[in-house]
């Protein structure tokens, strides 16, 4: 990225002294858990709990899942990139989290996609004469360039410069998610054509709409009925859906810091450090030359993604599984390589950290506040206690409790039985369902907050169907 913030060691401590905050407005954080009060872990045992050869690291050793295919996970970050963007928050200060700035919308509108539309960004959309019924409507992709470089073809719309001219720069952060980026602009492409064919009345802003808001529902629907179940569970995503909300109890949207700083990293443990992006080919390292190099045009076929080969599909391919959700890291996470040496380059010291600066509550202290039972939250306590090496007794940093209650229970499932490892366990799986869920149904756009008896096309109604409909004729 070309922006990392919150590089430096934790100061103001008296701070913590202050009343918790609540969010104000949908543009800034808030709070999940406003009664509780902040833990606080001296940084240097944060430090050494995150660090290269730490307790942390996986040795390169990570096991796979059974049940998430690897794709999952970088749609993971993308729905991230979809409602979260914290430019101003930093490890030098403790942040208020009413105080700090949510420049991206706290919905699932893919704004991350379509920008702040046509009259605002019209490098985004497609140009041309007023007779042209897509004027306004598709979107530009690298296919749109005049350029001669045969890959532009498969590539996101760029600017001379070689930065990507999307919604969110972040969607060029790595390759697969760059071809995420693209995938979806392509599906919306796909939509307005099949639209406009159906009704050739429907043009140019019109067209938009429609087509929008049926890539924007199909991709609502995947997220509460393909993402939270794997991620979170059935169990928990139906409890939800038939008896409301517990806890995100909210009229206006926002987004909490126990969501945003804790329980929603935890696709850090699971990302696969090689990955295979099309059949038969090679598995490339994330960080590598071909799959690695962001902000700058596609240079590679081979970086070119299969999505058959990254989610369940109908084609049945033996598709890569993530890694397992568990309170470790690969090491490529802990040596950071685009976070000068000087600055903290372990991923999970930063989480770490940043949990201290925005005076998270403890793990254990939202296990409480959740009726999780005692028995249960001190078997996570005292797996904690082991891998700390008893550096930390109480005051659990809320990140590394979801991860570790991850790995010794894991994902719920009917019977009262969990697949350890699998996905979240109860206090993590159930503030992601339940902001997730709460964000789509607080949106009187989407499809939980106007139409509850929608139905997706059944063509497109899990991620890798929309994704892989959309696939590079180069492939």
């Amino acid at each position: 990225m070309t922006h990392h913030h919150g590089l430096q060691p934790l100061k103001g401590l008296s701070e913590h002294c202050q009343s918790p905050n609540h969010p104000i407005s949908e543009d800034r954080f808030g709070r999940l858990f406003p009664e509780l009060p902040g833990a606080y872990t001296d940084p240097g045992v944060l430090e050494g709990l995150g660090a290269a050869g730490g307790p942390m690291d996986s040795g390169g050793n990570a096991a796979r899942t059974h049940s998430v295919p690897a794709g999952m996970v970088i749609f993971g970050q993308f729905i991230d990139h979809d409602i979260t963007l914290d430019t101003e928050s930093s490890f030098d200060r403790v942040n208020q989290a009413a105080s700090t700035e949510n420049t991206r919308s706290p919905t699932l509108d893919l704004d991350s996609v379509y920008g702040a539309g046509p009259e605002v960004q019209p490098y985004l959309y497609h140009q041309g004469p007023q007779s042209d019924p897509f004027l306004n409507a598709k979107l530009v992709t690298g296919a749109d360039s005049a350029g001669g470089d045969p890959l532009s073809a498969d590539d996101l719309a760029r600017v001379a410069s070689g930065a990507a001219t999307i919604g969110d720069p972040r969607n060029d952060e790595n390759r697969i998610i760059s071809q995420m980026q693209l995938a979806f602009i392509r599906f919306h492409n796909q939509q307005c054509e099949a639209l406009h064919a159906e009704d050739p009345e429907l043009v140019h802003e019109s067209l938009l709409e429609a087509a929008g808001q049926s890539v924007v529902w199909h991709y609502q629907w995947a997220v509460v009925n393909e993402f939270l179940p794997l991620m979170c569970g059935d169990l928990v995503v139906a409890d939800i859906l038939a008896h409301g909300r517990r806890f995100y109890r909210c009229s206006t949207p926002y987004i909490p810091v126990e969501f945003a700083v804790a329980a929603y990293r935890f696709g850090h443990s699971m990302v696969p450090m090689t990955i295979q992006t099309q059949k038969g080919g090679t598995a490339f390292e994330f960080f590598g030359s071909v799959l690695g190099g962001g902000f700058s045009p596609l240079a590679d076929q081979r970086a070119i993604v299969d999505w058959h080969e990254l989610f369940d599909t109908p084609e049945g391919r033996q598709v890569q599984r993530a890694d397992r959700l568990n309170a470790s890291m690969a090491p490529e996470l802990l040596e950071l390589p685009f976070v000068p040496a000087d600055g903290v380059r372990s991923l999970a010291t930063r989480n770490l950290l940043r949990g201290n600066s925005f005076r998270l509550p403890a793990g254990e202290a939202v296990a409480q506040a959740m009726e999780r039972p005692e028995s249960e939250i001190e078997h996570v306590m005292n797996r904690v206690r082991e891998r700390s090496n008893d550096d930390i007794t109480a005051g659990v940093p809320l990140w590394f409790y979801v991860l570790m209650e991850a790995e010794v229970i894991g994902r719920g499932r009917y019977g009262g039985q969990a697949d350890a490892g699998e996905g979240l366990g109860p206090v993590g799986a159930r503030i992601v369902a339940e902001v997730l869920i709460g964000l789509i149904e607080l949106d009187p756009r989407s499809y939980l907050g106007s139409n509850r008896n929608w139905r997706p096309d059944p063509a497109y109604d899990a991620v890798g169907k929309m994704l892989a409909s959309v696939n590079s004729g180069a492939l």
